[in-house]
Formats: structure tokens, sequence, C-alpha cells
């Protein structure tokens, strides 16, 4: 009870130089490290040092005697395997778990391994092992039914990785080095479950509708409304810089010109009104544009009210590819190509501001490790800090 080990039997406790040595001994049931048998000869005891959990602020070490034997079955000898201590380990779990749990709290690994009285790589370790403990409980093994498909950026050497966030249960899936076809292509045909899937959210990346389409049978692709709406508003500001130059790098403009039309107080309503008067081929322009944005930014409608939609946004593409402005020509292209999965949004509400969110707490993780090398490393932490 004191030590939360069972089958160790306390013979002394002598506190010396600030460090608590509890003498004991090995009193349960004997069997063979390597096979597990019970018929074995008593070859006398050996001591280990343990290091345990701290006892307050003083460090704990367990001097622990264990028995040595032969087995009769296999012939081979060895020392009794102790309780909450694994093989060929210097230190008991609870002291290895308090380990992990200052670590990803913040204390740094030099700060730490100080207070403790081990090296710095030693808290890298278990920290290590903590995670890969953590992770073994938490993540499961099959996709989930609503998938989250996006990139960041990981190093300037290794570049992009790919980040799997599993929207119901708001926590990240999985994080793959790469963002192509070809360098995910290997990961999505090992993965589990992929026919369990039935609904993927992305923005308007071809490879992985591309990848969405050839792994995931029965999965329906809906577009993430924030990339279709600034999109829009991208090809509309860079069409705006070739009608009008001038105008476009005024800053208050470009903000006004930015927003939702709800969103402009009655003052800077006045303003960009003056404005679109004096360039009224812009101002055709700009209210196409704000009516085109107002009906992407339909949400939870059923299935008879996307129908009455779909025209809408049909015409509108036809428009735009029709306009004779090459910025309007192609914003209509790409829209066209992605005319099932953006009329998708209406009736779907599903969206990536989950994996959007995730990628600021990555690149939090990133900032406090001074950065990552190793991308299993990254990965393995994000799985565990980001579920």
């Amino acid at each position: 009870m004191i030590l939360g080990l069972p089958d160790l039997q306390i013979a002394d406790i002598q506190p010396k130089g600030g460090m608590m040595r509890i003498s004991a001994r090995y009193t349960g049931p004997k069997s063979c490290a390597h096979c597990g048998g019970v018929r074995l000869r008593n070859k006398g005891w050996v001591r280990r040092s343990i290091r345990h959990e701290n006892w307050g602020l003083r460090h704990c070490l367990l001097e622990v005697q264990v028995p040595k034997s032969k087995c009769l079955a296999c012939g081979r000898r060895s020392r009794q395997l102790l309780p909450g201590i694994l093989r060929c380990q210097r230190a008991s779990e609870a002291f290895q778990k308090a380990i992990y749990q200052q670590h990803l709290e913040g204390i740094n690994r030099s700060r730490l391994g100080r207070r403790e009285g081990i090296g710095a790589a030693t808290v890298e370790r278990y920290f290590r092992r903590g995670l890969q403990r953590q992770f073994a409980e938490w993540h499961p093994p099959r996709c989930p039914q609503f998938l989250g498909i996006d990139e960041h950026f990981f190093t300037r050497r290794k570049g992009y990785a790919t980040t799997l966030c599993d929207l119901k249960n708001h926590k990240v899936y999985d994080v793959v080095l790469g963002r192509s076809e070809t360098a995910l292509e290997a990961y999505f045909q090992r993965l589990e479950g992929k026919e369990d899937v039935l609904l993927v959210c992305m923005d308007l990346s071809s490879p992985y509708r591309a990848l969405v389409r050839r792994f995931f049978p029965n999965a329906r692709i809906v577009a993430d409304r924030f990339h279709v709406i600034r999109i829009v508003n991208h090809h509309f500001l860079a069409c705006w810089r070739d009608i009008g130059p001038t105008g476009s790098r005024n800053r208050g403009l470009l903000s006004l010109m930015r927003r939702h039309r709800h969103n402009l107080n009655p003052v800077q309503q006045e303003k960009l009104s003056a404005y679109l008067l004096a360039h009224p081929a812009l101002e055709v322009i700009y209210r196409f544009k704000q009516r085109l944005c107002y009906l992407l930014l339909n949400k939870h409608r059923t299935r008879k009210q996307c129908e009455a939609l779909a025209p809408r946004f049909l015409r509108a593409v036809y428009q735009l590819r029709q306009a004779g402005l090459a910025q309007l020509v192609q914003l209509g292209e790409t829209l066209q190509a992605w005319e099932q999965e953006i009329v998708a949004m209406w009736r779907f509400t599903r969206n990536n501001g989950i994996t959007e969110g995730f990628h600021n707490k990555m690149e939090l993780i990133s900032r406090q490790a001074y950065g990552f090398r190793n991308f299993e490393n990254y990965r393995l932490r994000v799985k565990v800090l980001c579920s």
C-alpha cells in the first residue's frame, strides 16, 4: 500500500542525502521470465535498484531483492519479473508516468532532468513511451464515418503534411507526411474501414478528391464553405486589380470589398456605394459577387430546397464563363469542376473548421518543442494531444 507495488515486502526505510532508500523483498509467486513455467530451481537472490515516484520533494530509490532461478522446462536462467516494473528498466512505471505528466504540462526536459536527477534524453524516452501508451489506448483502428482532410506545413525540408480529422468526435485521427496523390496512395491502401466512411469534407484540392473517389467508395465529398467563399473573393479581387489598379491598393476599400454586405455599417455602405457609383463596371461585378456569396452561404437545406437553388448556381457559373474577363472565366471553370461538391454544402452541414482549429494547436505543439526533425515523433505527439 505504501509503494503501490504488489508482492513487495518492505524491510527498511532510511532517509539519506535527501533521498528515501527503501529496502524490499519480493514475496510473490515465482515463474520463468521466458516461458512462464513454474518448475524452477532456486539460484539465490540478486539486488535491483529501482527509481520510484517521489515522496513529496524527496526522491525515492527502491533496493529490491529479486530471486533468480533456472527453469526446468526450458533450461534458461532468469530473474523474477516485478509487477509495476518492466524488464530491463531502472525506473518503475509510476515514476515514468509522473515524468510523462510533468513534461506534458510544460516543464522542459533539461529542467525536469535536473530536478529528478536523470538525463534529458531519459525524460524524452519516458515521455515518448507515455505517448505510445496513450496512443494505444485512444486511437481507433478503423477510419471514422465523417472525415475531414486538409494539409498543413511541417518543415521546409519535408514540406507539407495531411491531417485526417474525425469531424464527429472532434479529434485528429491521423497525420500523414505529404499531400500529393503519389505520397498518400500507399497510406490509403492500407487504411482500415474505408468502406464505412460516409462523408469527406475538404477544400478544392484535386489530389484529395481523386484519392477519395478511388479509396472511399461510399463517401460523399463536401466542399468546405470557407475555402469556396475565399476563392470567390480571391478571383474577384484579382479582377478588380485588372480593372482599377489604383483603387485596389486602397486598404480601406479593400477591407470593404472583402466583407459581406450585411457586415457593413451605414457609414461603410455609403463609402462603398460612392466608390462603386464612380465605377459602374466594377459595381456590376461586385453585385454579382455578393449574390453568388449569399447563394453559397445557404445551409441546412432540404432536398427540394437544394433542387430550387441548383439552377441559380448553374446560371451563375454560366455567366462567369461568358464574362470575358480572365479571372471571372477561371472562377467559372473552377466552380463548374467542383459543382457537385459545392452543391452538397447546402445539404450537409459538416465543414473543416474543426480541422483548421487543430492546425492552430499543432503549430503551438511545434513551437513548444522548438520544431521537429523526426516526423514520427511529431505525429505521435499530435495524435495524443489532439484527441
